[in-house]
């Protein structure tokens, strides 16, 4: 698959959409399911034709990148746990790449949820648990584990316990993609203006595709 700048900032952008979804429902128990899905889509993109593909529509990862634009410039504001979810997640990809056969258990357990999705929505309860199982099952086993901080009503209710750990399994696996584009913790922390022209790019490019009136994200709860 070949690359530019513009895939790696798609796929850091990625992770920073599936961690904001975390927080949000570990903090409100709601999801914002429009933010959602093309995380869980990713997940079962194996032969993707290029990087926006894995992602689904034009402008998928327009959440992500204004997070990633918001923890750059500090505007709004930044949300400092935020970027300690989007470390977490990096490092434990870097772990996780070390895995083998948990590389290889994770891909069975996503051909598995392919299959379950054919006749399953691709945010449906049964979908959802597969791929949070998958999680539980592999990389809860990693250290240093990731802790997810909220509400603790929100964080014992099944349901998100569920849509939080298929979330944390998107984010490793853009984080994965990042990695294999070239991405690095150093691009991070030293390529501040750079990152920060290429998301804005990403974010002019999917507020040209959409149309005028796109209406509010979707809440469940």
């Amino acid at each position: 698959m070949a690359h530019d700048d513009q895939d790696r900032v798609t796929a850091l952008a990625g992770i920073y959409q599936a961690v904001a979804c975390v927080m949000r429902i570990a903090r409100t128990g709601s999801a914002d399911t429009a933010a959602m899905e093309p995380c869980i889509y990713s997940l079962l993109q194996i032969d993707a034709v290029d990087t926006a593909a894995v992602y689904g529509p034009p402008g998928a990862m327009a959440n992500g990148a204004r997070q990633l634009v918001a923890q750059l410039t500090g505007r709004p504001e930044r949300d400092l746990e935020l970027t300690r979810y989007a470390a977490s997640v990096i490092r434990l990809e870097r772990k996780l790449s070390a895995q083998p056969e948990l590389l290889e258990r994770i891909g069975e357990g996503i051909a598995g949820a392919a299959v379950l999705h054919e006749r399953c929505p691709l945010l449906h309860p049964d979908v959802l648990a597969r791929f949070a199982d998958l999680y539980s099952e592999t990389l809860s086993h990693l250290k240093p584990r990731i802790l997810v901080r909220g509400a603790s009503n929100h964080l014992q209710n099944p349901d998100n316990q569920v849509r939080i750990r298929a979330l944390l399994l998107a984010a490793i696996r853009s984080a994965r993609l990042w990695r294999q584009l070239g991405g690095s913790r150093w691009q991070i922390l030293l390529g501040h203006k750079h990152l920060l022209m290429q998301a804005r790019r990403y974010l002019d490019q999917a507020s040209n595709r959409q149309p005028a009136d796109c209406g509010p994200p979707t809440d469940t709860d």
